[in-house]
């Protein structure tokens, strides 16, 4: 089972896979290696998607910040340039520590691509001569998750010590009608068996906040968002659009896809800026659950903590089946497996939220699922902004349409989610890599960077 704790990451932006896995991976290096004998230097190549749109999405500064001990959820975004800065300038990880200068020791391979996984990073320490102490392998495979070839080896022989344990949507139904339970009572069963119950809800509202956060700091934020597209905030003026408009007597029936919108454009435009989320499940993605998560509690009735945390139970038992079975990263089956996961998950956290059965919740995945099927990731100058950002804001609307589809229907439908997952597997597989996060098809190439 993957925890609603792995799907949801607090990190900072703008991109789980090429920021906040990198962070993980350059630390966990520089952990393993910090009190090896003789170590004079430390190396890092990036390979494939890493390297093609590295740049744009921070990939260096990330692995600058995990070298030197910090961590996606705890370092400050506000305090980034500065930390880089200072590496930059003293040219080592620490007072008497190893060198590491970012313009000579951080290396972007733009022709290799590592057999497991086209976003892969390399790490060497080296002694003064230049001989290697140790090296690792890492990749990052999606939603800020990081693994080594051993560990991928290793998880293929672990048998699951979940409770409640299933292995496809069809399996999850089927213990759903068996128990009696809903699929949120699933997914809090199989966390409780590795964490006390009031963790595992304190956690859950600790990323319901989290989320939130993100939201309103989004929508007081103004300017242009850095990388050289010049985009503009939009959230802001839209929130005070919208505001006033609630004085008047001629507010349109549509409005709630503008407020839905805005609460996804004001969590990617911090993500573009670098600023915290919540991986969602990638960050590319993250700002459709909590856009419909926000609309639930400020637009639907009965809203408690109690039935937040059946959204977010129930939406990390959808990631985590598009996970297991197909793939959330943009790198390795485009854009229908950030945009189109997310809105899966959130138009199943809805359903669930609402007083959906097991089935309609089931339903609303699959809708939103197959919706964004083919869908490229093709970010121009390998930025997290267009078409990103608006991508979300559509993603959150079609989320809210699955959910209220399914909810008008009895659950039974011809395409089992099991099949749409297994379809988004297969057109990843079959795309080119070019429309892979690579910046080098569709709109990337199409609409001029500059």
């Amino acid at each position: 089972m993957i925890s609603a704790f792995d799907l949801f990451k607090i990190g900072i932006g703008p991109s789980s896979s090429h920021t906040v896995g990198p962070m993980v991976a350059a630390r966990r290096f520089r952990a393993r290696t910090r009190h090896l004998p003789h170590l004079a230097r430390i190396r890092a190549e990036i390979f494939g998607s890493l390297a093609w749109t590295g740049r744009g999405h921070g990939t260096d500064a990330a692995i600058f910040l995990g070298l030197l001990g910090h961590e996606p959820q705890s370092v400050d975004p506000d305090a980034v340039a500065g930390i880089i800065a200072g590496l930059t300038a003293g040219k080592a990880l620490a007072p008497g520590g190893p060198a590491f200068d970012p313009a000579a020791d951080l290396a972007f391979n733009f022709t290799d691509v590592l057999p497991l996984h086209t976003n892969g990073l390399r790490f060497q320490a080296l002694d003064e001569r230049g001989a290697v102490l140790d090296s690792e392998t890492y990749y990052s495979v999606g939603g800020g998750f990081v693994v080594t070839e051993a560990e991928i080896a290793a998880a293929s022989r672990i048998e699951s010590a979940c409770p409640l344990p299933y292995a496809s949507a069809a399996g999850l139904l089927a213990l759903c009608l068996e128990r009696g339970l809903t699929i949120a009572e699933v997914q809090f069963a199989n966390e409780c068996g590795s964490r006390a119950p009031e963790a595992v809800e304190a956690g859950l509202d600790a990323i319901r906040d989290a989320m939130f956060a993100c939201i309103d700091r989004g929508l007081a934020q103004d300017g242009v968002l850095p990388g050289g597209l010049k985009v503009r905030r939009r959230a802001r003026r839209l929130h005070e659009d919208l505001t006033a408009g609630r004085r008047l007597n001629t507010r349109p029936p549509h409005e709630i896809v503008d407020w839905i919108s805005l609460y996804a454009l004001a969590v990617n435009e911090e993500n573009a800026a670098g600023g915290r989320v919540v991986t969602a499940p990638t960050n590319g993605a993250a700002g459709i659950v909590p856009a419909v998560l926000r609309y639930a509690r400020d637009f639907c009735p009965d809203w408690s903590e109690a039935r937040a945390r059946d959204f977010l139970l129930t939406a990390a038992a959808v990631g985590g089946l598009i996970k297991t079975r197909a793939s959330i990263s943009g790198a390795e089956v485009g854009c229908q497996g950030e945009v189109g996961s997310a809105a899966a998950m959130a138009a199943a956290g809805l359903a669930a939220f609402l007083g959906g059965s097991a089935a309609q919740v089931e339903n609303a995945a699959e809708i939103a699922m197959e919706h964004h099927l083919g869908m490229t990731c093709d970010p121009i100058g390998g930025l997290v902004q267009i078409p990103c950002i608006e991508r979300n804001a559509f993603g959150a609307n079609k989320a809210l349409v699955a959910a209220s589809l399914a909810l008008r229907g009895d659950g039974i439908h011809r395409v089992s989610l099991d099949e749409v997952i297994e379809t988004m597997r297969q057109t990843g597989h079959d795309m080119q890599a070019k429309y892979k996060e690579t910046s080098l098809g569709g709109l990337a190439v199409n609409v001029a960077a500059c």
